[in-house]
């Protein structure tokens, strides 16, 4: 935003020289780079023209070979501003804080490019729900990935006629959890109805009750989980199970997009009569079309869906949806069928919010998962399982390595000698883990290494561990 006055001090309704004065401290200066997204499109958005756009206008004309750049270049030997105050009323000259027609890919570029700073808050707020989760009892997990690109906020005000919804304070885009809650109540909805096959257990028959004051309150699976809708002027309402998170995008390529859409009726659609439309509302060919541009988050965007469910008034209004969590399994079938049908955000009914499940974040937390359990077992080893696991697992890999075809003797070699030295050796090895290193020793080390198995009996002194 930015404040008008004139170059004596008078308000800009007067007709001294009008002098823009930045509403924006001095010492802030004019670099907001390392801003947010959201603070640099809603607030430092370089859109309205200015002193120098004004400047600018004069001295490109006058460096252009017309026959009227004579008359600029004169008007500007007695000083910029006296030719600007000149020039103010002539048809095409910039209007001071009116929109710039010169809001290029410069411009775009300063809003839509992610700085390191905003790709670490992005990081940081998506670990933030992650640890947040680890304490929560009754949670979902379902990570999307988008395959169209995702925009929301478009209603919310804005110069560009197009909006878009940061999350406060971070200036980062969102998909609101309130979002998430209305596709996915539609999506329940709609598998219940029956016409898209099976119904994925969503029903709308009222199988759940509760005893009101007055009377009682009849509840489908979708009451229970989403809340009951109450009709206008009925005060009967009933607060559903299920809770959902905002969710933070993993911006793809840490850079927001420009999208365009061009209307070539504006002037039915607005109901307006338009002289370039031959003064008539109806739509027609000769209508002028419009470009609006907004921001939209790219495709291949991470998006993590957190769902929470308060169990024990779950437990109350509906028992079997809280019993072995088949909420979660209803949860997932309205975020599949979302994903498949409905999309999120705005602009969906033209593709934009359309989503797939990231099989790749999906493959890392299994992993993650069979790591951990992994870890967990083997903290409840003794050293001797734990000495033997390292030795399959060594083993293992080696073979894959070699592609079935045994190397000579080496440090495979020397691992099996290790082990068997350290079974024959150790007073707290138990003659179960003495027989257990025999075993292994005998199944993996011929398949690795190019030995006779039996003279190696001898050598690593096999017998003597089972029976010692």
């Amino acid at each position: 935003m930015a404040a008008l006055a004139t170059a004596d001090g008078g308000s800009s309704c007067g007709k001294g020289l009008i002098m823009p004065i930045a509403a924006v401290p001095s010492y802030l200066g004019k670099d907001f780079k390392d801003a947010s997204p959201g603070l640099r499109f809603g607030m430092f958005l370089p859109f309205w023209t200015d002193h120098s756009d004004q400047e600018k206008y004069v001295r490109d004309r006058a460096r252009k070979g017309s026959t009227e750049a004579g008359s600029y270049r004169a008007l500007l030997e007695q000083g910029v501003d006296t030719a600007i105050g000149q020039l103010a009323d002539e048809k095409n000259f910039p209007k001071l804080w009116r929109k710039t027609s010169t809001f290029g890919s410069d411009a775009w570029k300063k809003i839509r490019t992610l700085t390191e700073s905003d790709v670490q808050r992005m990081k940081a707020l998506a670990q933030r729900q992650e640890l947040l989760a680890q304490t929560c009892r009754d949670i979902l997990r379902f990570d999307g990935v988008s395959i169209a690109p995702f925009t929301t906020g478009l209603g919310n005000e804005h110069p560009l006629e197009n909006g878009f919804a940061f999350l406060n304070p971070y200036g980062l885009p969102y998909l609101p959890g309130s979002g998430i809650k209305g596709v996915l109540r539609q999506s329940a909805r709609e598998l219940s109805s029956g016409q898209w096959g099976d119904a994925q257990g969503w029903s709308r028959a009222q199988t759940y009750f509760l005893e009101a004051e007055k009377d009682q309150i009849a509840l489908s699976s979708i009451d229970a989980l989403f809340g009951l809708e109450s009709s206008d002027g009925n005060t009967l309402h009933v607060r559903g199970a299920l809770s959902f998170w905002d969710a933070v995008p993993q911006i793809s390529g840490h850079e927001l997009l420009v999208e365009i859409m061009t209307p070539h009726q504006s002037h039915y659609y607005q109901q307006k009569n338009d002289s370039k439309s031959g003064d008539i509302v109806s739509p027609h060919d000769s209508g002028q079309p419009n470009p609006i541009t907004f921001l939209t988050v790219p495709p291949e965007t991470g998006f993590t869906f957190w769902i929470t469910c308060d169990s024990r008034h779950l437990q109350r209004i509906a028992p079997d949806l809280a019993q072995n969590d088949h909420w979660k399994n209803l949860a997932r079938a309205a975020l599949e069928h979302a994903f498949q049908w409905l999309g999120f955000g705005a602009k969906t009914a033209v593709g934009y919010g359309a989503m797939g499940r990231n099989f790749k974040v999906e493959d890392e937390l299994e992993k993650k998962r069979i790591d951990q359990e992994k870890a967990l077992l083997r903290s409840q080893m003794s050293l001797a399982r734990q000495a033997i696991e390292d030795f399959v697992d060594y083993m293992q890999k080696r073979h894959v390595a070699l592609r079935g075809r045994p190397t000579g003797m080496g440090t495979e070699y020397n691992r099996a000698k290790a082990l068997a030295e350290a079974a024959l050796n150790d007073p707290d090895w138990t003659s179960d883990e003495k027989r257990a290193a025999v075993q292994v020793i005998i199944e993996w080390l011929p398949k690795v290494v190019a030995i006779d198995m039996k003279d190696q009996r001898k050598k690593l002194k096999l017998s003597q561990i089972e029976h010692g």
